[in-house]
C-alpha cells in the first residue's frame, strides 16, 4: 500500500531542479483513459530529463461515475500521493453520476471548481497545462495560472467547442456560453496544443496566436507485432476496442455484421454510453456479436491475435471529425493488423499514408461487402509492416514527449526574456 503526504510537506525544489509542471486534469492514473494514456507515457518521458509534476485529478471514479477501486488505489480527496513514475498526485472530490450528459457535466463543473484550490496546494509551477475534455478544467487551469503568475498551456485533446456544437450538447444561450468560455481561454493561453493537425489549422483560422500539434502516440517498446491472420478459415472476424459512445456510432458496424450474417463474427470490447443500446441492437437484428469487458495486457493481444481486421470509426455526420483522430488508431497502426476505417478526412488520411487498410464509408451496406470481399482474398489482410514504420516515425511517445519538451521551453524562454 502506498503511503500518502499532506500537500502541506512537500519539499520546495531547488533551483538546479528540471522544470516543474501543475497538470489539471479530469482523468489520471489509476484510471484507463485516453488522457491517463496521454499524460502517463508524457510524464514518463518528462521524467527521464529531472521535470517534475504534480497532477491535480479527481478521485479515480471513471468510467462509471463512481468510485470501483479501494481508497488507497483511487486516492483520498486533498491528500498527495506519489504517481508511477516521479510526479505528485493531489486529488480532488468528485460527484456520483451516471450516464446522464448532465450529471456528468455537474461532476466535471465540481472537481473542476475543486482544482483551483488544489492547484494552489501543489509545488509553485514554471507552467500550469490544462488537458481538455472535460472543459470545466479549462476554466480551472486559466484561474490557477492567472493565481500562479505562469504561462498557461491549453491542450485539446478533441476538436472543442466545435463537436458541442456537431453532438448539440447545450442548445440555445447555453450553448453560446459554452463556446464563448472555451474560445474566451483558448485566446488567452500562452499555448494551445491540438493533438491534429487540421484542428491546429481551425485554430490559427480564429486568430489564436501560438497553437502547435503534439499527436497522441505509443510507446512502440510496449507493442509487440502480432503474426499474420490465417490463410484459410471459416468465420471472418472483426475487432473493435475502445470507446462505446455516440462519436463512433457503432451500429454501423452491427448492422453490417448482421448483414454479412453468420460467415463472421464481431468482438467488440470496451465500455461507453451507448453500450446497452448497441447490445439491444444486436439482439434485435440476431447480429453475430460478442460484447467484453475492457481487456489489458495477454488479453487484448490475444483478441488482436485472434482478428482478421480492427475498426477504427467516427461517425461522419459531425464536421468537426474531419480533424479528429481517434486515440486507439496508433495502437492499432503498430500492431499491425489490417485496419477496416471508418473515418474521413485526417484519421482517413493517416490510415491511407500508413497503408494500413482499408477506409470505408459510414454505411452498412459499404462495410459489410468489404468485409465478404477481405473474406473471400484474405491474402489483403496481411500487412507489410509499413503501419508500424509510419507510427515509429510520427506517433511514438519518445519523440512526441521530446517536442512537447522543446514547446515548454521554448514557451518559458520567451516569457522570461
Amino acid at each position: 500500500m502506498q503511503k500518502e503526504a499532506s500537500p502541506e510537506f512537500v519539499a520546495p525544489r531547488s533551483k538546479g531542479d528540471g522544470l516543474q509542471i501543475t497538470l489539471i486534469t479530469h482523468s489520471y492514473w489509476p484510471e484507463q483513459s485516453p488522457p491517463q494514456r496521454r499524460w502517463t507515457a508524457m510524464i514518463k518521458e518528462f521524467s527521464h530529463s529531472g521535470w517534475d509534476v504534480d497532477v491535480v485529478t479527481p478521485v479515480a471514479h471513471y468510467p462509471f461515475g463512481r468510485r470501483a477501486l479501494p481508497p488507497w488505489m483511487a486516492g483520498r480527496p486533498f491528500h498527495l500521493r506519489n504517481g508511477q513514475f516521479t510526479e505528485k498526485i493531489l486529488h480532488v472530490p468528485y460527484l456520483r453520476h451516471g450516464n446522464s450528459r448532465a450529471a456528468r457535466l455537474l461532476d466535471q463543473c465540481f472537481s473542476a471548481a475543486l482544482s483551483i484550490p488544489a492547484g494552489l496546494m501543489v509545488r509553485k509551477p514554471d507552467v500550469v497545462i490544462v488537458t481538455a475534455p472535460g472543459l470545466p478544467s479549462l476554466a480551472a487551469g486559466y484561474i490557477v495560472a492567472k493565481l500562479r503568475r505562469v504561462p498557461l498551456i491549453v491542450e485539446m485533446r478533441d476538436a472543442w467547442p466545435d463537436l458541442a456544437r456537431d453532438a448539440r450538447l447545450v442548445q440555445g444561450s447555453v450553448k453560446s456560453v459554452v463556446e464563448h468560455a472555451v474560445d474566451f481561454v483558448q485566446h488567452r493561453a500562452d499555448l494551445v496544443v491540438t493533438v491534429t493537425e487540421g484542428f491546429a489549422a481551425t485554430l490559427r483560422s480564429r486568430g489564436i496566436r501560438r497553437v502547435a500539434t503534439v499527436s497522441n502516440g505509443v510507446h512502440l517498446d510496449a507493442i509487440p507485432v502480432v503474426g499474420p491472420p490465417e490463410m484459410e478459415r471459416e468465420v471472418f472476424e472483426a475487432l473493435y476496442l475502445g470507446n462505446h459512445g455516440e462519436s463512433q456510432r457503432l451500429d454501423v458496424a452491427i448492422r453490417a455484421s448482421a448483414l454479412v450474417g453468420d460467415s463472421m463474427h464481431l468482438h467488440m470490447v470496451g465500455h461507453g454510453t451507448q453500450r446497452p443500446v448497441l447490445e439491444k441492437l444486436a439482439r434485435e437484428l440476431k447480429a453475430p456479436v460478442t460484447f467484453h469487458a475492457p481487456l489489458t495486457g495477454d488479453a487484448m493481444l490475444e483478441r488482436y491475435a485472434s482478428a482478421d481486421t480492427c475498426i477504427v470509426s467516427l461517425r461522419d455526420d459531425w464536421k468537426s471529425f474531419e480533424t479528429t483522430v481517434p486515440s486507439k488508431t496508433y495502437e492499432v497502426l503498430a500492431i499491425g493488423r489490417h485496419v477496416t476505417a471508418v473515418v474521413r478526412g485526417e484519421a482517413a488520411r493517416i490510415i491511407t499514408d500508413a497503408e494500413a487498410g482499408d477506409v470505408v464509408a459510414s454505411d452498412p451496406e459499404q462495410l459489410a461487402a468489404l468485409w465478404r470481399e477481405l473474406a473471400a482474398d484474405r491474402g489483403r489482410l496481411v500487412r507489410n509492416g509499413d503501419s508500424r514504420q509510419w507510427v515509429k516515425a510520427n506517433a511514438e511517445y519518445e519523440q512526441l514527449a521530446g517536442r512537447y519538451m522543446d514547446l515548454i521551453a521554448e514557451l518559458l524562454a520567451e516569457t522570461r526574456s
